[in-house]
């Protein structure tokens, strides 16, 4: 029995439109997986499928080798923090904390306490009367105090300035240090993550495109940059994953091995982002 969340030959039909098609993935082995696509890709849908809150059209999931379909032993393994408020519209935050409690014994609200007053968050508010930085961070606290075998976080940092932003990431990587659980982040902001990432998933059109560790996705991958000739020469016989020009400048994605920079042009490590853009491009150029 595989110790995961997998997703087995998932497809999603809404109306005559397939949201996921014929998915199957695996998240286990305590490590911070990068859920990324665009918006609409399916990420969204793959998670609410996975804690049964939507019904697959076709195919299954399991947990720890458990069906998570109306069994909460699998459900009580996983926590999602969604887009959407699940509690009562006259809840106030610190109820919701001792609510929460209720369906996950190892929930602390005492740390919760601490962590919004950290965040600046009224334990006294409305869940319904607060702004959308401040509903996200509510939500947040909700998934840094909950210790469950696997944190599933769907845009978290949605409406989120700066300063929390960087909070949240500082603190999700001390949970993870102090207790290793599987994470799968799931966003659209990749710049932010790339560096929390061990293994990306990427999707698109309902479909994964890719999934493999960052490490490997990444070898090989590097931006080329420099006069428009220069650069065309290097890179004729090579696999272009992208390319960008200004004036008689231009910068260009390469996949392959490459010992050192040539003469005139500047040779970086490809960031994941670019990468997972490059991606995009090929595949919409593809259809």
């Amino acid at each position: 029995m595989k110790m995961a969340i997998e997703m087995n030959a998932v497809s999603k039909k809404f109306d005559r439109v397939y949201a996921l098609d014929n998915v199957s993935v695996s998240f286990g082995g305590n490590m911070i997986y990068g859920l990324l696509g665009n918006n609409g890709a399916g990420k969204s849908t793959a998670l609410n499928i996975i804690t049964n809150r939507l019904f697959a059209s076709s195919g299954t999931v399991t947990v720890d080798g458990e069906p998570v379909a109306n069994n909460d032993h699998a459900l009580g393994k996983m926590f999602l923090m969604g887009e959407n408020n699940m509690y009562p519209s006259d809840m106030r935050v610190k109820k919701a904390f001792e609510s929460t409690a209720l369906f996950y014994p190892k929930f602390s609200i005492e740390r919760a306490m601490q962590l919004s007053e950290k965040f600046g968050l009224n334990t006294r508010s409305k869940i319904t009367a607060l702004s959308t930085g401040y509903a996200s961070i509510f939500r947040l606290i909700l998934a840094l105090t909950a210790d469950v075998k696997y944190l599933l976080l769907d845009e978290p940092v949605l409406g989120l300035d700066a300063q929390h932003r960087d909070m949240f990431y500082r603190l999700l990587m001390e949970k993870y240090a102090e207790k290793p659980c599987t994470i799968v982040l799931s966003t659209h902001l990749i710049s932010e993550v790339e560096n929390l990432v061990e293994r990306a998933v990427i999707i698109s059109g309902g479909r994964i495109i890719r999934d493999a560790p960052v490490e490997e996705l990444m070898r090989d991958c590097y931006s080329v940059t420099g006069t428009a000739a220069r650069v065309d020469e290097f890179t004729a016989d090579k696999t272009v994953l992208s390319e960008y020009s200004m004036g008689g400048i231009k910068s260009a994605g390469v996949q392959g091995h490459i010992d050192t920079a040539p003469e005139g042009l500047e040779l970086a490590p490809m960031k994941l982002q670019d990468y997972f853009i490059s991606l995009m491009e090929n595949e919409e150029a593809e259809r």
